[in-house]
Formats: C-alpha cells, structure tokens, sequence
C-alpha cells in the first residue's frame, strides 16, 4: 500500500517536473513582426503557363493574418476564373523557431503539403520548395505602396530560372481573419 501511495505521488509530480525544467523558447515576436506587411486582404491577377504549357490568366486572392499570439502567420491563396469557379487553393502557415533561428513555411495544395525555406530580404519574401533532382521553385515577394508582386520560377542546375507565374495584387483591405469567430468558452 506505501509502494502504491508512493508511486502515485512520484507520477503526479513528474509532470511539474518536467514543466519547470523545460527551457523556454526565446521570443520569436520581433522576428515574426517583419511579416506584418503581408497582412491583410489582397487582389488582382495571377498570370502564368501551366505544366504542359499552356497560359492561363485568374483573379488571385491572399487574406493573411496571424494566430497564436502572432507565433504564426496563415496565408490563404485562393485563384478564381472569371467565372468565379475556385482554380486554385492553397494554405501556408510561417513560423519562426528561434532555437535554430529560421523562419519554416508549411504549405498545403492540392493534396501535397510540404515544410520550406523562408527568408525575409530586404523587399519582401522568399521562400522555396525542391522540384526534383537539382532543380526548386523559388518564389519571390515583394511588397510595396500597397502592392503584392510575386514571382514564380522554375530553377534548374546550370539553367537559367523560367518564370511560370506572377501575381499583381492590391491589398484591399484590413483583415480579422483568422482569428475572426475564434470559440469563446
């Protein structure tokens, strides 16, 4: 009975344990403060050439907003026809580990997801995915007077890039999103 009593109170306590000795993460908060200029509500055009070549022309939407105390930013793109049917969707998540002290970029589309680089420069963004043996997407962001201009290229190993996409928006507006709706108790 005084092994099983003990016991109990060695595993109700071994989580405080824990707690107290896990180190806090440094402050993320000022590195992620440089992605502000992305938030908001934007639109315009997204023009480009397909994989099997073929152009293509949509209204391109971005709504982006931090959660989690601004630990994250979540970016939503959403590329529509003229018609209004969706054409493209996607969702990224930034994030800043301070611990190794870059920026991650998490990204859902089309039933592929994936963790990329992510850099801040001086105009705006970058970020960039692999795309096979010695070849990556990058995509460059720049962001000025109110306007989103992002770039696409293909980068193969001992070729010049070939850009198969750009995106001109306007930010059209504040946005709450999406933290908006957030389940009170």
């Amino acid at each position: 009975m005084l092994k099983t009593v003990a016991l109990t109170l060695i595993l109700s306590l071994a989580p405080m344990v824990v707690m107290a000795e896990t180190p806090k993460a440094p402050a993320a908060k000022p590195e992620m403060s440089k992605l502000s200029p992305m938030t908001g509500v934007w639109k315009g055009r997204a023009k480009g050439t397909d994989r099997a070549g073929k152009a293509y022309d949509i209204i391109q939407t971005e709504r982006v907003g931090f959660m989690l105390d601004g630990d994250v930013l979540v970016v939503e793109g959403k590329g529509y026809e003229d018609g209004g049917a969706v054409a493209f969707n996607a969702l990224g998540v930034v994030s800043y580990n301070a611990m190794t002290q870059k920026y991650e970029f998490r990204a859902y589309s089309g039933g592929f997801a994936g963790t990329h680089s992510f850099e801040v420069t001086p105009e705006g963004f970058v970020w960039e995915m692999a795309a096979g043996p010695k070849a990556k997407i990058r995509y460059l962001i720049v962001i000025k007077d109110g306007t989103w201009v992002e770039t696409g290229e293909y980068i193969a190993e001992g070729q010049p890039g070939r850009k198969f996409i750009e995106l001109n928006l306007k930010r059209v507006g504040d946005s709450d999103w999406p933290v908006a709706g957030t389940i009170k108790p």
